[in-house]
């Protein structure tokens, strides 16, 4: 196979794994959701935002320690406060479609605020795997990459330099 397969293969193998932690991270949500929903007397959207916070907290975890375990790990504060940036704007999202959902249509029952949650969920996790690869969690460069650089500048390295005269 080809170079190019090489990334798509890793790109396949990544998404799996983002989307592991995702499936876990969903059940979090969905379990904390249904479980605060029907035990306190918040309002809907509210409970959702404590349900998303909880599985912002898991997925971290997750992505940090087994999607992402192999990406740069310098800079931690960084990429602590942008994923949660990238979270919060995930979460402005999924509650966002609940929201519209519950206050704007009425569609406030327990199967279609679950429904409606799914959704929101699925529509910012799109927005969050993009975000997280591409700002968060950012690539080390392929190994091959870094031997083809050595390798240049090892050949540079073994080139005589010209002498040049100053006037």
């Amino acid at each position: 196979m080809g170079r190019g397969s090489s990334g798509l293969r890793r790109l396949v193998h990544e998404i799996a794994k983002f989307g592991a932690v995702g499936g876990a991270g969903l059940l979090v949500n969905l379990l904390v959701f249904n479980l605060v929903r029907h035990t306190t007397d918040l309002q809907v959207v509210r409970a959702s935002v404590i349900a998303t916070v909880v599985a912002i907290v898991s997925n971290y975890i997750g992505f940090r320690y087994f999607t992402y375990r192999d990406r740069d790990k310098s800079g931690r504060t960084k990429e602590l406060t942008l994923f949660l940036l990238f979270s919060a704007v995930g979460l402005v999202i999924e509650n966002g479609v609940l929201y519209v959902a519950t206050y704007g249509f009425g569609w406030d029952s327990p199967l279609e605020s679950n429904v409606f949650k799914f959704l929101g969920i699925g529509i910012a996790t799109l927005f969050r795997f993009w975000s997280y690869r591409t700002w968060v969690f950012k690539a080390l460069p392929a190994p091959e990459l870094v031997a083809s650089a050595e390798e240049i500048l090892a050949q540079a390295e073994r080139k005589p330099r010209s002498k040049q005269r100053v006037s």
